[in-house]
């Protein structure tokens, strides 16, 4: 198994203090905390995209260029990159940059994104979200692949004779498909031979799993080689504490105070949007969450390795507020208690 950390950049009050960072310091601690993952030994960090609610991702290629600089060995992946709203070139050329400045550390995850808002923002059509996202990936696989090309479609205008630069850093970097409600990314990404990164972060493990098994089933049927079918999972946020007691005591009033925080009535009963598991107890027992002691949460990682086989596990500390020794002293703990134990039980051949 390979360990990622991922922000989406939250900056909403503490849902206890009502405290609120500066957007300064709010960016500031993403970079810090990625700095501290890559010496604690993480395979990479991601960041995320929004352009709608309170979140501070809106530019994450900039967030993603202050890691480049401060780190050597770290992958730096998106979390996602909201590629049906923006321009492929544009895509091309910013992580194209971003590759070369960190010599081949960029991986992109795709996706439509976890905001309804941001389709409005952009002028786009929502109900027209798949078919958006798969011309304006297929034209990024073009743009990073060829040279001199030539292409018309719906949703920009044609280019005629187009090579964009600065090239990647060593021939097309890896594109994941985010996967969180729909068949669409799956085939997608079994389509192109691509590896699904699944979201696993409100919605029951079976839901996951119908996602991921429809596209190990597709990946096969285009012909690929089902080996090379890697497939990674998030995780709704980590608390780490000694037993499953003193995690109920410790993180029942942040965990529960977050969840209400976060609710989106707008979206009620719309798959995807709020977690069902609504208490702590709920959280640890059923829901993506790995919160309580260092053993419950190597069970739960193995359980959900069972169903996905996933190669790769992503892990969030800043969801509920923490501040940056917090987030930095739990990725310390996951780091010498928990990841040692799950790389030895789920060996990957991912970036091997």
């Amino acid at each position: 198994m390979r360990f990622q950390v991922l922000s989406i950049i939250g900056h909403a009050p503490h849902p206890l203090t009502g405290e609120l960072p500066s957007a300064a310091d709010r960016l500031a601690q993403v970079v810090d905390v990625g700095v501290a993952a890559e010496e604690l030994g993480y395979d990479a960090y991601a960041v995320g995209e929004r352009h709608a609610g309170a979140f501070l991702s809106s530019s994450p290629t900039v967030v993603l260029g202050a890691l480049a600089a401060r780190t050597t060995r770290i992958r730096l992946l998106t979390g996602v990159t909201v590629v049906a709203i923006l321009d492929p070139v544009r895509v091309a050329e910013d992580y194209a940059t971003l590759d070369q400045l960190s010599r081949g550390r960029i991986e992109l995850v795709i996706g439509k994104g976890a905001e309804a808002g941001h389709f409005d923002l952009f002028g786009l059509d929502e109900a027209r979200q798949w078919d958006l996202q798969q011309e304006k990936y297929e034209l990024l696989r073009r743009l990073w692949t060829e040279e001199q090309v030539d292409w018309a479609g719906e949703f920009r205008p044609a280019l005629k004779g187009v090579t964009t630069v600065p090239r990647p850093y060593a021939g097309l970097p890896r594109v994941w498909h985010g996967s969180a409600t729909s068949l669409n990314s799956p085939e997608l990404a079994a389509r192109h031979g691509d590896p699904l990164f699944t979201a696993n972060a409100i919605q029951p493990r079976a839901a996951y799993a119908r996602l991921i098994d429809h596209y190990r089933e597709r990946f096969a049927a285009y012909g690929h080689d089902p080996a090379k079918a890697h497939v990674a999972a998030g995780s709704g946020g980590l608390l780490i504490a000694d037993t499953h007691e003193r995690a109920v005591a410790r993180f029942r009033d942040l965990y529960e105070a977050k969840v209400a925080q976060s609710f989106k009535p707008h979206l009620a009963g719309k798959a995807g949007y709020n977690t069902p598991f609504r208490t702590i107890e709920d959280a640890i027992a059923d829901g993506p969450q790995l919160i309580g002691s260092p053993q419950q949460i190597i069970d739960k990682i193995l359980g959900y390795h069972e169903v996905y086989r996933h190669d790769l596990q992503s892990v969030t500390v800043d969801a509920f507020g923490q501040g940056t020794a917090e987030q930095i002293e739990t990725l310390q703990r996951f780091a010498e208690e928990i990841a040692p134990v799950v790389r030895k039980e789920a060996p990957s051949s991912l970036w091997s």
